[in-house]
C-alpha cells in the first residue's frame, strides 16, 4: 500500500535563481568546452607546429572564441541587444580581443616573471577571462538595455 503522502509533489519554482547566475552556469559550461579548444590548439600549435607560445596562444584564443560565440547564441544568451548579426559579432569579437590582449598580457607575466609553466598560466588566464568575458559580454550584447530602447529577444 502507498502512504497517501507519498503522492504530495511540490513544485519546483522556475525562477529559484536569477537569470544571469543560471546564464553564467551555462557560459561555465560553454567556457569549458571553448577552453578546451583553445588549450588543444595552444599545446599543438607549440609543441607539435614549434611556434612561439605567445603566437601559438593568439591563434588558439581566436579558435576558442570562434567556437564560445557559436555555443553562446546556442546555449547561453536568450535575449539579443543587436538585430545586426554582423555587428553583434564584431562587438563580441572585440570583447574577445580586450580578452586576447589580457590573456595574453596575463599568459606573459605568469610564465615569464612567476615562472610558471606556460600551460599552468594558461588556467589562471582563462578563469580570469571567463568572468571578464561573461560579464562584458552580458553587458554590452546579451542584456536588455537600461534606457528602454527596443531590442530583439531569442530562445536559446
Amino acid at each position: 500500500m502507498i502512504h497517501p503522502a507519498s503522492k504530495i509533489t511540490l513544485p519546483m519554482p522556475d525562477n529559484r535563481y536569477p537569470q544571469w547566475i543560471l546564464q553564467f552556469i551555462r557560459y561555465a559550461g560553454v567556457g569549458g568546452l571553448s577552453f578546451v579548444v583553445d588549450f588543444a590548439c595552444l599545446y599543438f600549435l607549440t609543441e607539435h607546429v614549434g611556434w612561439y607560445y605567445l603566437l601559438s596562444a593568439a591563434v588558439a584564443f581566436c579558435a576558442g572564441l570562434a567556437a564560445n560565440y557559436l555555443l553562446c547564441l546556442l546555449w547561453v544568451f536568450d535575449f539579443r541587444r543587436m538585430e545586426n548579426r554582423l555587428h553583434e559579432f564584431l562587438v563580441f569579437g572585440a570583447i574577445g580581443i580586450a580578452g586576447l590582449l589580457l590573456n595574453t598580457l596575463l599568459l606573459w607575466l605568469l610564465t615569464d616573471f612567476a615562472g610558471l609553466h606556460y600551460l599552468l598560466s594558461k588556467v589562471f588566464a582563462a578563469v580570469f577571462i571567463l568572468f571578464f568575458n561573461f560579464f562584458l559580454r552580458r553587458w554590452m550584447l546579451f542584456s536588455p538595455s537600461r534606457s528602454g530602447a527596443p531590442s530583439m529577444e531569442t530562445t536559446p
